[in-house]
């Protein structure tokens, strides 16, 4: 039997773009990993305004923005009842904000999916390494998980270090996914959880042929890859790295290589102290949004279609360099080997070959003049289901 996605799933591959949003107690301290000791007091971005986030995301293509709501210094972007160490005790807005809310209503009305990601360890909790941080830990993210909407994605790193105490922490994630069951039943657990797992890198580069279908035990189940990277060298906000967002060629290498290797790219833009996304990574956010437009906002020619080929109908002799083929994965990753050929002088020669589609597969190759091009399915596990099937000719 073919293994397929649940809908949630699938419309998840559909988004393809998606955000992080690092922002916290490390913003203010300039560092990656916090200790969990820092004051509250230093956590105060004065002109902090999630609506400007989400335009610099959604002028990137992005979808659904993930914040990270506690990091591993367990300071707390809300106003928790089970810490101290949380925003209610700094002086952003006399202690009665709540950044968690704010990027919530601003993703809701600027047309973006939301998400959290909470870290499981916490360098700060007096319970952690105990029995009684799992209930501590669902405690925190049943706040999280009804107070603030539709939570489209859940997001558990697999990090397990010490806490206050210098001990480690036995999770209990099968408490930790029947609270997200319960409290979101639409959100997607991610990384350490059983919907969404980690490519394996940070670098936002997946396999040449990933696939969403994986090993599970003595058979097989669909676990989607993600791609996380960041668009600057580290993960929080740093002053000294205002000059170091990746270039446009380098953003355009890493969706080639997730979203064109039928992933999802998870595109980390840190806001800095202000509470602001940096002019650097505004613009450059929209450079890569126009230019993944500009390459793939109109084909030269697309089809539809099912079985072992498909071909595409030329407007004559045409020069082409880039092919995109999704399969309709609804109904699984049926094709095990294809290959797209053009009609170079009356002769089919090979462009591009793989051996898995799923969502989207994205192919660069010289530049060619066709009079045709085809998609040749070469082994399939059941009759292939071709989504979408195009040609490009990028300048």
């Amino acid at each position: 039997m073919l293994v397929t996605p649940t809908p949630l799933q699938a419309a998840w591959q559909d988004l393809e773009l998606i955000a992080f949003a690092h922002f916290g107690m490390n913003t203010f301290t300039d560092r990656e990993w916090g200790e969990g000791t820092e004051d509250e007091r230093l956590f105060n971005p004065t002109a902090f305004d999630a609506d400007q986030w989400v335009r610099a995301l959604k002028a990137g293509g992005m979808k659904l923005l993930i914040l990270t709501a506690k990091h591993h210094d367990g300071f707390c972007l809300w106003p928790s009842r089970y810490t101290a160490h949380a925003v209610q005790n700094s002086p952003w807005k006399g202690g009665k904000g709540d950044v968690v809310r704010e990027v919530a209503e601003a993703c809701r009305r600027g047309g973006l999916k939301f998400g959290v990601y909470v870290s499981p360890w916490d360098r700060h909790e007096p319970s952690y390494g105990t029995a009684a941080y799992n209930t501590h830990f669902c405690n925190q993210l049943r706040e999280l998980l009804t107070g603030y909407g539709p939570i489209a994605e859940v997001w558990f790193d697999g990090a397990c270090g010490e806490g206050a105490n210098g001990k480690k922490q036995e999770y209990d994630w099968e408490a930790f996914y029947r609270t997200v069951r319960e409290c979101q039943p639409q959100a997607l657990i991610a990384i350490c959880g059983p919907d969404i797992r980690w490519v394996g890198n940070e670098s936002g580069v997946a396999r040449e042929d990933e696939s969403s279908v994986q090993p599970a035990g003595e058979g097989f189940r669909w676990h989607p890859a993600e791609c996380d990277v960041s668009i600057r060298p580290g993960w929080f906000y740093h002053p000294a790295e205002d000059g170091k967002v990746k270039t446009l060629s380098e953003l355009m290498d890493i969706y080639y290589q997730s979203v064109g290797r039928n992933s999802v790219l998870l595109l980390n833009v840190p806001p800095d102290r202000r509470g602001l996304i940096h002019e650097n990574d505004v613009a450059r956010l929209a450079e890569f949004g126009r230019e993944v437009k500009r390459r793939f906002g109109k084909p030269i020619a697309q089809a539809t279609g099912k079985g072992m080929l498909v071909a595409l109908a030329l407007p004559g002799a045409t020069t082409i360099n880039h092919a995109v083929v999704m399969e309709d994965i609804r109904q699984g990753e049926r094709v095990e080997g294809y290959t797209i050929e053009g009609l170079v002088a009356g002769d089919w020669k090979p462009l591009a070959a793989g051996r898995v589609i799923g969502h989207k597969r994205i192919h660069r190759f010289d530049p060619v003049t066709v009079t045709a091009v085809r998609l040749r399915v070469e082994g399939a596990k059941a009759e292939p289901k071709i989504r979408r099937f195009a040609v490009y000719r990028v300048p």
